[in-house]
C-alpha cells in the first residue's frame, strides 16, 4: 500500500480531489484564464498539453505519488491542480508542486487553504519529516509565494534540468520540516482569517 492515499481533502473554501481524466476539459477552462503557460519559467500546460499533462500526473499516482484537481465549494468549478510527487516513501518526503490556477482564483485564498489541507495531511495524518518546495530561480511569483507559506531555502541546484525552449534551469529548493509545521500552520489559518492569499504564480 502506497504511503499517500487516494483522498479528498476538504476545507472552507475549496476541495481537493484525486485527479481523474474528467478533470481535462475543466482544466483546459480554467488554464485559458491567464494563459500562464505563456510564462517561459513556468512548468504550466497549454489547453492542448492538458491530456497528456493529466494523464502522465494519474500515471505517477500509480507510483505513490498524489495529484489532485482543486475546485471551489462555493460553486464546484475545477480552477486548477497541485500534487505530491518525488514522494520519498522510506524517510517520508514528498515534493509539493506542479501547482498552477486560474487568474481568477488567484488572491482569493484559494492558493492558501490548499497548502493547509496539504501541508496538514502530509505532516498530521502521514508524519513527514518534511516537505519540499523546487521551482525556477527566475519564477519570483513563485518563489515569494514559497517563502511566505514559511518554507526555507535550503540551496539552489545549478544546470539541473533543461526547459522546453532549450534553456537550462537552475532550480531553488525550499523546504518545511515537521518541526516547523506547527508555527507554519498558525500562520497560514492566520492569512486565511484575514483573506489575504499567498497565490502562487
Amino acid at each position: 500500500m502506497a504511503w499517500l492515499e487516494r483522498i479528498i481533502l476538504a476545507g472552507e473554501l475549496v476541495t481537493l480531489h484525486p485527479l481523474e481524466r474528467d478533470h481535462i476539459e475543466p482544466l483546459k477552462t480554467a488554464v485559458a484564464d491567464g494563459e500562464l503557460w505563456k510564462l517561459w519559467f513556468a512548468s504550466v500546460p497549454s489547453p492542448q498539453r492538458m491530456e497528456s499533462y493529466v494523464n502522465g500526473a494519474i500515471d505517477e499516482a500509480k507510483k505513490g505519488n498524489a495529484a489532485f484537481a482543486v475546485s471551489l465549494n462555493k460553486t464546484g468549478t475545477i480552477v486548477g491542480t497541485t500534487r505530491f510527487y518525488n514522494v520519498d516513501e522510506a524517510n517520508k518526503r514528498p515534493m509539493l508542486g506542479y501547482t498552477w490556477y486560474a487568474k481568477s482564483a488567484c488572491k482569493t485564498g484559494v492558493n492558501t487553504e490548499s497548502k493547509l489541507l496539504l501541508l496538514r495531511y502530509a505532516f498530521e495524518q502521514k508524519d513527514a519529516i518534511a516537505v519540499e518546495f523546487r521551482t525556477h530561480y527566475f519564477n519570483q511569483v513563485s518563489r515569494a509565494a514559497i517563502e511566505r507559506l514559511g518554507a526555507k531555502q535550503d540551496g539552489i541546484l545549478r544546470n539541473h534540468q533543461r526547459m522546453p525552449d532549450g534553456s537550462i534551469r537552475d532550480t531553488v529548493v525550499y523546504s518545511i520540516l515537521q518541526h516547523e509545521w506547527p508555527a507554519v500552520r498558525s500562520h497560514l489559518l492566520s492569512r486565511l482569517a484575514s483573506n489575504r492569499d499567498i497565490g502562487e504564480g
